[in-house]
């Protein structure tokens, strides 16, 4: 297991640095579209190349940040049943989510994905629009983010299994919307309480 582990760490600290230099595209992509917006209204000129690019920038962010957004727990989910079952069934919800669901599409993806890139780079594909950019990368991205996706997602499970086995502390304990609030209210009052002042003391406006 320790060696599993390893590899995890190692996946997980890939993520992290990927996930958070790429949110440095939005930024870039910004830029990119005011600049283009105001070179159109003053200059009366643009091209579609500044447009696309501003699409592969925020491609980019997004499929480059999917790896490390799980690797946060930070995919949206809808708890119906969910909070209501103790933390192993959780684990197992999980573990089952990830190892039959998460893994075979993203492994579905990748077979589809490595010859579609493939074409695109050998053929030099291009954009139907006059001016624009050349195609393979922003498919790449596609085989790229999915590859990421399927690394962290074997880095979930094997953490998954490490946790239900006790040999690892939860890196992502649940915490329900409610339990949730509570907290932050509590972290409010604490906060306030250091301050000096007394919620129940203090004027009303």
């Amino acid at each position: 297991m320790g060696g599993l582990l390893a590899l995890s760490r190692g996946i997980d600290r890939a993520n992290d640095i990927i996930g958070r230099s790429v949110a440095w595209l939005i930024l870039i992509a910004v830029i990119i579209s005011a600049g283009n917006a105001v070179v159109r209204k003053v200059f009366n000129t643009s091209s579609n190349a500044w447009l696309e690019l501003q699409w592969y920038l925020y491609g980019g962010a997004f499929l480059l940040a999917a790896a490390y957004t799980l690797k946060q727990n930070e995919h949206i989910r809808i708890d119906i049943l969910y909070g209501v079952w103790s933390r192993r069934v959780q684990h197992w919800i999980d573990l089952f989510g990830h190892v039959f669901f998460l893994m075979p599409f993203v492994i579905l993806m990748l077979y589809f994905f490595v010859p579609w890139v493939s074409y695109s780079f050998r053929s030099g594909e291009m954009s139907t629009n006059a001016g624009g950019l050349i195609i393979w990368p922003s498919k790449a991205l596609l085989l790229a983010g999915f590859l990421l996706l399927f690394l962290q997602g074997l880095s979930e499970i094997i953490k998954k299994v490490a946790v239900m086995r006790g040999v690892i502390e939860d890196p992502n304990p649940f915490v329900s919307s409610h339990a949730a609030a509570e907290l932050e209210g509590e972290a409010s009052a604490a906060s306030i309480m250091a301050e000096g002042v007394d919620p129940a003391k203090e004027p009303r406006k």
